[in-house]
């Protein structure tokens, strides 16, 4: 089976724990720039990296890079491209991107450009002047970054941060999945840990923590676009999901416990638990967290507390965080994790973290304070 370059863009901040990711997948030649990790694998490689990866948002085939300051550098780099290996000529080939300190920054007009040098070249190949696009939809992506192009195939469909579980509800400023897996990877839960959840909102950090811990491949219940390609059959996908079924940790012994003072936040945790598959290992209780308290012998605290830019005003959300800091009992076993884009967090909160580090919450600067010795 032939090799490809593969493609995944993270978050900012996440691109060592994705890398981590990727090589114990079995990807090689791995290579790291900001908010994105590329590698090579087989077709293969494409599914196992839906099914299983945590922390990338997509997985995407890279077919090309070059420079392009002018139309005429982009249309002639595209058309260069291969395409008919991937798109057959009944198939469907939408073109969609964005554009950053580039030359050629409006959208629409690299769109078209696109799609016209791609059409060009598929006319040659095919013999035809007029394509349908009635058969299987292969999504053209592009980034253009300082003049540098990309131009990738998704495999993905649907971002993969939607793993399928969570319900949708008027909770507020949920945390993004894939966030919440690379915060659980940094805080190196286990399959015998015993974690918490103070602010559980609509249980990502326990869930995602449930599904790390039993080794629960995040797309093993979802679907994705490639699944339709004629490049990758049935048999693939199939052998792919039933070698991450096979993996999982069924032995475990790992407990999430999840508390909020809202009664909708604890019951929708455990509504999305068990859409997750992960109900049994998650206890969910209403609690104020003034009584926060770990029930273990030893534990691990992950959370993303209320900050004061939609749920809570300012003055209510440092007020939290001192009381989350005089009921977190730091005694050299338990660890804390705490994400919040509050820069005077470590003096409210009344300890200076082991260690910090610099993540987004969608477009949101924060810093993830760590408390581990």
């Amino acid at each position: 089976m032939s090799t490809v370059t593969i493609t995944c863009p993270c978050l900012f901040g996440l691109e060592s724990v994705l890398s981590g990711e990727i090589k114990r997948m079995g990807g090689e030649n791995i290579r790291t720039v900001d908010g994105r990790v590329t590698f090579t694998g087989d077709m293969s490689m494409v599914a196992r990296a839906n099914i299983c990866l945590r922390t990338a948002e997509r997985v995407q085939i890279l077919l090309g890079s070059f420079e392009a300051r002018s139309f005429e550098e982009l249309f002639q780099g595209v058309k260069a491209i291969p395409f008919e290996e991937y798109v057959g000529k009944n198939d469907a080939f939408p073109v969609k991107g964005w554009s950053l300190n580039s030359q050629l920054h409006s959208i629409p007009d690299c769109q078209s450009i696109i799609k016209k040098a791609i059409v060009t070249r598929l006319q040659k190949v095919y013999g035809v002047s007029w394509f349908q696009e009635s058969g299987t939809t292969y999504q053209v992506q592009f980034s253009i970054l300082k003049d540098n192009v990309l131009i990738m195939l998704d495999t993905s469909g649907m971002g993969l941060h939607k793993r399928g579980y969570r319900r949708s509800a008027s909770l507020e400023a949920p945390i993004k999945e894939t966030l919440a897996a690379g915060i659980i990877d940094i805080a190196r839960v286990y399959p015998d840990s015993a974690m918490y959840d103070p602010f559980c909102g609509s249980g990502t950090f326990v869930i995602e923590a449930a599904m790390h811990a039993l080794k629960i491949a995040p797309g093993l219940r979802r679907h994705f676009a490639a699944e339709q390609w004629a490049c990758m059959p049935k048999e693939m996908w199939q052998q792919e999901r039933q070698n991450a079924f096979d993996n999982i940790r069924r032995d475990a012994t790992f407990m999430a416990y999840a508390s909020d003072i809202s009664d909708e936040a604890v019951e929708l945790t455990m509504a999305n638990a068990k859409k997750a598959g992960v109900d049994v290992r998650i206890k969910a209780v209403q609690r104020d967290v003034a009584d926060f308290a770990i029930e273990t012998e030893k534990g691990v605290i992950i959370t993303n507390p209320p900050y004061g830019e939609r749920l809570l005003d300012v003055q209510q959300a440092e007020q939290l965080y001192r009381i989350l800091g005089k009921v977190v009992d730091l005694n050299g076993q338990n660890r804390c994790y705490v994400i919040t884009p509050h820069e005077e967090f470590e003096r409210i909160f009344g300890k200076k973290a082991d260690k910090k580090r610099k993540l987004y919450n969608g477009m949101l600067k924060c810093n993830l304070y760590q408390y581990f010795k």
